[in-house]
């Protein structure tokens, strides 16, 4: 089943309000479906110049590689040149550090990945983790 409209805004919802119940700092939540494409997008009022730019890339790193913007970090940190390589490559859209995770449906299939800036990278993917599972999904990430 693909992500649609009515489930990303669900994700998003529960991600901002995940945020606000943590006393995060404003958030913007992206969401992409399997295939990169935007399906929502949110910012919240107070969220800082360029965030969706930086949620976005945190969320299609982790489609582009099938694994979240935590695990990405691992490997930039293992491999720099590859990873840098592999930014280049596919536009600059990638951010690797904590706050892009997959979205996989019951079956464990990616469905998508969401992307989460606005406070701490851990504080970003913790409420990406919180607003997918309270969709109804499996968060994977990395």
């Amino acid at each position: 089943m693909p992500l649609d409209l009515d489930s990303a805004r669900t994700i998003i919802s529960e991600t901002r309000a995940s945020g606000r119940a943590s006393g995060f700092q404003p958030l913007t939540v992206v969401v992409l479906d399997a295939g990169g494409h935007v399906v929502a997008v949110e910012r919240e009022d107070g969220s800082s110049n360029k965030r969706f730019e930086i949620a976005f890339a945190k969320a299609n790193g982790a489609v582009a590689f099938g694994i979240g913007s935590r695990a990405l970090m691992a490997r930039a940190e293992a491999f720099p040149s590859f990873v840098a390589g592999a930014t280049s490559a596919i536009g600059g859209a990638l951010i690797p550090v904590p706050g892009g995770v997959l979205v996989r449906d019951s079956a464990g299939q990616l469905i998508g990945a969401v992307g989460v800036s606005g406070d701490n990278s851990d504080n970003d993917e913790a409420a990406a983790i919180a607003g997918i599972e309270a969709a109804g999904f499996a968060a994977d990430p990395g």
